[in-house]
């Protein structure tokens, strides 16, 4: 089960390369990078009401993609964590030159060993590409410090019986993880977090596109 698990996962990876690199391949670079700037500023002030001012806080962007929420966070000091960031070097839109405050790790969220180390943590659209969701969120809640804030957001699943259809297949080979938000709130329940806000924000046929601000106990 376990091997069969972590095939589907590596298939995920490899798929989620190929799909950044088609999706990115006839986007302009100074123009995609000022929209996705735009996309998390936007992002930010509608989750600003329920964390502290982000300025001179050691952050991880936990599974942070080409162009993550690190682009943003400037006044800060940031860790940008990804299994695939040595691929993304082949991509002309990632530029870690741009962003002086952030260090850029490659690695699993299942593999960091620091302990309360981040005043903050955001994972976003990314919970559902992990191998392992439930060490994740373990080291999640290991890594930040106690009464540090947690900002995940992802697809979740609206319907119980395409749920198990995706499951099963698996509909989207991209995401491995296919949960409703019942289960990944749940899930922050159980490792230590509290939550302080859950944004439905924005609706889909198939998902729902929720931002979950939680905090450490």
């Amino acid at each position: 089960m376990q091997e069969k698990t972590a095939l589907k996962w590596k298939l995920s990876q490899w798929l989620e390369y190929k799909w950044w690199k088609s999706y990115l391949k006839h986007k302009d670079v100074e123009q995609y990078l000022n929209s996705k700037c735009n996309y998390w500023n936007k992002i930010l002030d509608t989750i600003s009401p329920y964390l502290p001012l982000l300025k001179d806080q050691k952050i991880l962007d936990a599974g942070c993609g080409p162009a993550g929420i690190f682009m943003v966070a400037q006044g800060n000091e940031v860790v940008a964590l990804d299994p695939l960031l040595d691929k993304y070097k082949t991509l002309a839109h990632f530029k870690p030159s741009l962003f002086p405050w952030t260090k850029f790790k490659k690695g699993n969220i299942e593999a960091k060993e620091e302990i309360n180390h981040y005043d903050v943590i955001f994972c976003m659209n990314a919970i559902n590409h992990v191998n392992d969701i439930h060490l994740c969120y373990q080291k999640l809640a290991q890594v930040l410090k106690p009464g540090g804030h947690l900002i995940i957001s992802t697809d979740a699943h609206r319907h119980k019986f395409l749920k198990k259809i995706f499951q099963f297949i698996p509909g989207d080979a991209l995401h491995p993880i296919q949960l409703d938000i019942t289960e990944y709130l749940n899930l922050l329940n159980i490792h230590e977090f509290n939550i302080t806000k859950n944004v439905l924000y924005k609706e889909g046929n198939i998902f729902h596109y929720y931002i979950t601000i939680a905090t450490k106990n």
